[in-house]
């Protein structure tokens, strides 16, 4: 076979196996649930609908923002069409943003949002997310969702249990107002 060929083949590979769907019932219900026992782990006095509800419209609108952004692959490869102009948005930022201006116009009196950041000023390493904590807690003892992290799903963990990265509080970042 042709060298060329084989670049073909092996790029085609790739390509097809970052593909994957965006979201699929499991995972959503999976990271709701995961979020939702989060939460009231947080803030055990927060009332029961509040917490549902919170959870809820972080993972409906981490769907949306999917939507919103084309998104069906996986973070890796939608940064790559992202930063050659085939798709105008999606980055992590992108994603962090949305929820954080979503959530803020909402009402839930128990919890307050922060953005967080990773490797601040790296450009191939940078990476940015929402971090969730009860009202008046420590950014650090938080939760973060993560909706450009996990194909299928919306990312979730204790702040101090993610150790895919070392966060920073970023209280001072604007964000980009995403619709």
């Amino acid at each position: 076979m042709s060298r060329s060929l084989y670049s073909l083949l092996l790029w085609g590979w790739v390509l097809l196996g970052c593909a994957s769907a965006p979201y699929s019932h499991s995972s959503i219900e999976t990271s709701r649930e995961k979020l939702t026992h989060l939460l009231r782990e947080l803030s055990p006095k927060a009332p029961r609908e509040e917490v549902y509800r919170l959870a809820h419209d972080v993972v409906r609108r981490s769907e949306a923002l999917n939507r919103k952004f084309e998104r069906t692959d996986s973070p890796w490869v939608h940064n790559f069409l992202v930063n050659v102009g085939l798709k105008s948005e999606g980055l992590c930022y992108h994603f962090s943003d949305g929820l954080y201006t979503y959530l803020r116009q909402g009402d839930y009196p128990h919890f307050t949002f922060h953005l967080v950041g990773a490797n601040i000023g790296e450009y191939w390493r940078e990476h940015n997310a929402l971090v969730i904590t009860a009202k008046g807690g420590d950014v650090y003892e938080g939760i973060v969702v993560d909706p450009w992290r996990k194909t299928g799903g919306v990312f979730v963990s204790k702040l101090k249990d993610d150790k895919a990265y070392a966060w920073r509080h970023r209280p001072l970042r604007g964000c980009k107002r995403v619709k």
